[in-house]
């Protein structure tokens, strides 16, 4: 198997590796089956590119204005600590905007529940669920600390830890619904049996 040779295995479980590690632009065979389900989720971020060089234009004219007023009046400490907020504002953008280059894609096909992490340094890991058994918990109604968890052969994996509440109940929503018509025989598209 194409996917397994070039991998490395996290954990450990007889049969399918519950997760792989996988280079970038390894491919999987799982990926040629027909989807049922296939969802992207990925963090949201404060402000888009155009919009944090805007607010980094304005934060820094006020800072980089109030420094200079200060240093007018004797207390140049002041300026040195608007130099340093400018700075830290900018670190902890850029460090957002880095975070939020992670991603989670789900995807289920007749086979297989697979979510794929994709880190912000591009690091890819593969956890496979088998859909017959696999269970979804999420509290309903949500609350801001709920997870939403994948549960299966005395495995679980948590998903989606960055969205919001709401977000997440959709979610398990949608795929339980199509775990229901996968495990009742049904194809997706029209409600048929198979």
């Amino acid at each position: 198997m194409q996917v397994e040779e070039k991998s490395r295995t996290v954990g450990s479980l007889a049969g399918e590796p519950p997760e792989t590690v996988l280079p970038p632009g390894v491919t999987d065979e799982a990926d040629a089956l027909p989807v049922r389900f296939d969802a992207v989720l990925q963090p949201r971020t404060t402000l888009g590119p155009r919009s944090f060089l805007l607010f980094m234009a304005v934060f820094g004219t006020i800072n980089f204005i109030a420094g200079v007023a200060f240093v007018l009046i004797g207390s140049w400490p002041v300026f040195v600590l608007a130099a340093l907020d400018i700075l830290l504002v900018y670190y902890a953008y850029r460090m957002n905007f880095y975070a939020s280059r992670r991603y989670e894609t789900i995807r289920l096909t007749d086979e297989f529940l697979t979510v794929l992490r994709v880190s912000p340094s591009g690091q890819r890991r593969r956890t496979r669920f088998q859909p017959y058994w696999l269970q979804i918990q999420m509290d309903d109604p949500p609350q801001p600390d709920s997870a939403l968890v994948l549960r299966s052969h005395g495995r679980e994996l948590e998903i989606g830890k960055f969205l919001t509440p709401a977000e997440k109940l959709d979610l398990a929503a949608a795929l339980t619904a199509e775990l229901k018509r996968l495990n009742a025989g049904t194809r997706p598209d029209d409600g048929q049996l198979i």
